[in-house]
């Protein structure tokens, strides 16, 4: 159930961003006709960039939100990222654009008309796409949409790119310099192509599935004050997201006189409440080990029998423990959970 409404609410994030792109990019562009200003021009195209990638992103996350299928085993999660790359690509080509058309009004001559106007109505413009930042980063990391989030970012650094445009236009304004108007988007542009190619290299590393350290770190967080005596260590874990989905896969060791009945139904449903207390969708996928009498030295179940040596420091989980590679790795068995936060 809380699925389906994460769900619904990221469509309806999605359509809020189409519309209110739409609003904003008409006040901007009627900014640009008035002025007739490189840089209101450079602001008016990023705003058409933010559409466009809006409605990219709502298709997005309508094919993430399908179930997963034969074909598809881990889900459709992965397309968010695509369309994070795609708004990356579309920034960059506005950014060449602008910048070839702030070199060319700089070289014929800048003529501005009804500045101060236009100021007015950008300001507006720069305003709404603030809150409008604002918000789908918000929502977008309520609802684990990378699609939103990503869209929310370069909402929200068009909007910071809108205050410093308008502040270097006040200075047009005040001091009559026109040649500052393609200087100033000629800096839009090429703070355009850091913002693309940031967007780029964050969603190739995801499609990559580069380890989702802030993911990581959350889970062991929840592992270290929550772990009973039972489960003696963990290692090789590895997380990662899939759009809003998320796969967390460790080697956690048992008693090796533990029935494989018990050790499944311990890991089972240790990892089932580990998944429901971070709040997310996702799998903890476990591969059971048993001790080997191996972790004697580290392992605090006092009543246990077969032990070779006492305890001297029981095992401390943290990123570079829950890491490492284990003593043994014969799996007796493999545990799957499946949650939807």
């Amino acid at each position: 159930m809380n699925k389906i409404r994460h769900d619904i609410s990221r469509i309806r994030v999605a359509i809020v961003s189409i519309v209110a792109g739409l609003l904003i990019l008409g006040l901007k562009w009627i900014a640009y006709n008035l002025t007739g200003s490189s840089a209101l021009k450079s602001d008016a195209l990023e705003s058409i960039v933010n559409v466009v990638a809006a409605c990219f992103a709502l298709g997005a996350l309508i094919f993430a939100d399908q179930p997963a299928d034969k074909d598809h085993p881990y889900g459709h999660g992965k397309i968010e990222f695509f369309s994070a790359a795609f708004e990356g690509g579309l920034i960059s080509l506005a950014a060449i654009l602008i910048i070839f058309d702030a070199g060319k009004t700089l070289y014929e001559g800048a003529h501005l008309m009804q500045l101060e106007k236009g100021l007015g109505i950008n300001l507006v413009a720069g305003l709404l796409n603030g809150l409008l930042g604002w918000y789908l980063v918000r929502r977008g990391k309520q609802t684990h949409s990378e699609a939103l989030t990503a869209d929310g970012q370069h909402v929200l650094s068009d909007f910071y790119t809108t205050l410093g445009l308008l502040a270097g236009l006040c200075l047009v304004w005040i001091t009559g310099y026109h040649w500052l108007d393609p200087v100033i988007a000629l800096g839009v542009g090429l703070m355009l192509v850091r913002t693309g190619f940031k967007l780029v290299s964050k969603s190739a590393d995801a499609l990559l599935d580069k380890q989702d350290l802030t993911l990581l770190g959350q889970i062991v967080g929840l592992i270290e004050s929550t772990k009973p005596k039972e489960i003696i260590a963990l290692h090789e874990m590895r997380a990662m997201r899939s759009g809003h989905h998320s796969h967390i896969d460790v080697h956690v060791v048992v008693p090796e006189y533990f029935t494989i009945a018990k050790a499944h139904d311990l890991v089972e449903f240790y990892g089932e409440s580990i998944i429901k207390q971070a709040g997310i969708s996702g799998e903890f996928h476990s591969h059971v080990d048993p001790c080997g009498r191996l972790y004697c030295a580290s392992c605090d179940l006092s009543e246990c029998k077969i032990r070779t040596e006492p305890l001297k420091s029981a095992f401390k989980v943290n990123i570079e423990t829950v890491q490492q590679l284990g003593h043994n790795h014969s799996s007796a068995e493999t545990a799957s959970v499946s949650v939807n936060g």
